[in-house]
């Protein structure tokens, strides 16, 4: 088994030495920063999200975030918001200011322009198209600037956009809620609730910030998902089915394409009347030869997506980790008991034989949501 889980730990230079001491202010307006950066969540791919602020004589006079590939960046917002006041200000933002020609401007130079005084930056920028030379572009100009001001939150902010740079793939996310003695489902494959309404508004909120979100034919049969946040205003992911039969019910949820675009996967062309029916209703389908996890989220990086949450049964979900392409896992536990052998749990057959071939998470946190608890962590 082989994984690239995103270390948000290192991989970048940190604060240069001698570096002036991080003030309260400073942290306040770095969390400000991803603050506002979190309100693109799931519309930037393959950008990362970025939140800045500009500060002068202690006020607040421009902010702003990048909401999406093509649109400005979070500086120019920040500037366009401070207008004059910009000048000799200090301005934060979340990650390096760009130095390149991309689909927009250098950033680096906009901040040189508007004759700011002062640049804290949160993290340097992994692409290597940046990687610190928007820093040092801005120190040749007689700014100053300091680097690693709440690193450790900027980084987990844009883990799945350094995990698409450094791996050239999208950031796996494993989810699955299970009772307290590890069924995802009762004996007869009812899953309808395992956890409890705050888990559930949870998930509407990660699937809120992923790209994508994968299911395999099976759950799809059995629960009939809808796969979308559920929230007007927020971001609906691609709902992607990855099946090799194709043997699919015709009322799914998933067909309603008006709720969110719908992709499903397969590996040859079987059942073409359902294909075509699928096609009319507005769902993409692709065939990918093999159908694979790791070929699913290899085409899926080719689509410039950066985050995708699996949300598939313990078969499917058993070849991801196998594969590859499951970095991150959220476990949601609920204080439950259903019992039988037969109830399925969250991950099939791994092939490990002894308890010291287990994947023992990294980096792991947990908190608890009403009466249920949800764990977090990093396969190795």
């Amino acid at each position: 088994m082989q994984n690239s889980a995103v270390d948000t730990q290192s991989n970048f230079p940190s604060s240069s030495p001698g570096s002036p001491l991080v003030s309260p202010c400073d942290r306040a307006m770095m969390k400000r920063c991803i603050e506002l950066a979190r309100r693109a969540l799931g519309r930037t791919t393959p950008n990362p999200l970025v939140g800045a602020v500009i500060v002068r004589d202690g006020e607040i006079v421009g902010e702003g975030f990048h909401p999406g590939a093509g649109k400005p960046h979070a500086e120019v917002f920040a500037l366009r918001q401070a207008g004059d006041k910009a000048r000799g200000a200090t301005i934060y933002v979340s990650l390096e200011p760009c130095n390149h020609y991309g689909r927009t401007p250098p950033c680096s130079e906009a901040l040189i322009a508007a004759k700011v005084g002062k640049v804290v930056v949160g993290m340097v920028d992994p692409n290597p198209l940046v990687s610190g030379s928007g820093i040092e572009r801005l120190r040749k100009a007689g700014i100053e600037v300091v680097v690693g001001v709440e690193e450790e939150a900027c980084r987990q902010l844009n883990e799945a956009f350094i995990q698409r740079i450094l791996y050239q793939r999208p950031l796996g996310i494993l989810k699955y809620a299970m009772t307290l003695d590890g069924k995802i489902a009762t004996i007869s494959g009812h899953s309808t609730w395992v956890t409890g309404k705050e888990s559930r508004a949870y998930v509407h909120q990660l699937r809120a910030a992923c790209d994508a979100v994968i299911v395999g034919g099976n759950t799809l049969r059995l629960d009939n998902p809808h796969l979308t946040s559920h929230h007007p205003d927020a971001h609906n992911p691609l709902r992607v089915v990855m099946t090799r039969t194709l043997n699919l019910p015709l009322n799914a949820h998933l067909w309603q394409t008006s709720d969110a675009p719908t992709l499903v996967l397969t590996e040859n062309e079987a059942h073409p009347d359902l294909q075509e029916q699928l096609l009319n209703k507005g769902v993409e389908v692709v065939q990918l030869k093999p159908l694979t996890p790791a070929r699913a989220m290899a085409y899926l990086y080719e689509r410039q997506l950066s985050m995708v949450l699996w949300e598939c049964g313990g078969t499917l979900s058993a070849r991801a980790i196998a594969d590859g392409a499951i970095q991150k896992v959220l476990a949601f536990i609920a204080p439950k008991i259903v019992g039988g052998e037969s109830a399925p749990s969250p991950v099939g057959d791994l092939g490990l034989a002894t308890m010291t071939d287990a994947l023992t998470l990294e980096r792991v946190t947990w908190h608890q949501l009403g009466s249920d608890y949800v764990v977090e962590g990093y396969l190795p």
